[in-house]
């Protein structure tokens, strides 16, 4: 199989190509797509289309493997993102593909075994677990790796969706999308 995983980003965003054939696993391509020189918004996420519809089709990826957008402190942000994954999305359904979203606290679990993890420590551990020599110029591209290789650890791995459902679940005080669903229903004409 051959995974594609995307750090979505609207400035850079990260994609790789994991080829896990008979287990063995090998990095066909890791770069990023450096939209910071596009002053238009609109003309960034065009681009985030045409060039994951062109990477689809120069490789021919089985699947599609995404980490999900993260919630911070500046909303414009987050829905920018979001907007930027949803377009990787939209042009990874245009060529068939099955998808599957990750969130980063699993990826860096997955990963490192800790869910905190840096970018420099999840880049470092996928150096020594896929034995790659240079480190990217951005992390953004390791990051895409590293969802590829979570996406290929949890569908190698059967117990991996028991394992989950057998956890108990952490009990928090207000989550995110708590926090995020109270912002939408204070503020319906701020969502597009």
């Amino acid at each position: 199989m051959l995974i594609l995983g995307i750090d979505p980003g609207t400035r850079i965003l990260g994609y790789s190509l994991l080829d896990t054939d008979e287990g063995r696993l090998k990095i066909e391509a890791m770069d990023v797509l450096y939209l910071k020189k596009i002053p238009d918004f609109t003309m960034r996420i065009r681009k985030i289309f045409d060039s994951t519809v062109r990477i689809i089709d120069s490789f021919h990826p089985d699947h599609l493997a995404i980490e999900a957008p993260f919630f911070g402190k500046n909303v414009q942000s987050m829905l920018k993102l979001g907007r930027a994954q949803g377009v990787a999305i939209a042009a990874a359904m245009s060529r068939d593909l099955s998808i599957t979203e990750y969130e980063p606290s699993t990826i860096k679990q997955t990963v490192t075994g800790n869910g905190n993890a840096t970018k420099e420590q999840v880049a470092t551990m996928l150096r020594s677990i896929l034995e790659f020599e240079e480190q990217p110029q951005y992390y953004d591209a390791t990051d895409a790796l590293a969802v590829a290789y979570t996406c290929h650890m949890q569908m190698s791995n059967p117990l991996a969706d028991i394992r989950k459902e057998l956890m108990p679940k952490k009990k928090t005080t207000k989550s995110a999308k708590k926090q995020w669903a109270d912002f939408v229903n204070l503020n319906p004409d701020r969502v597009q």
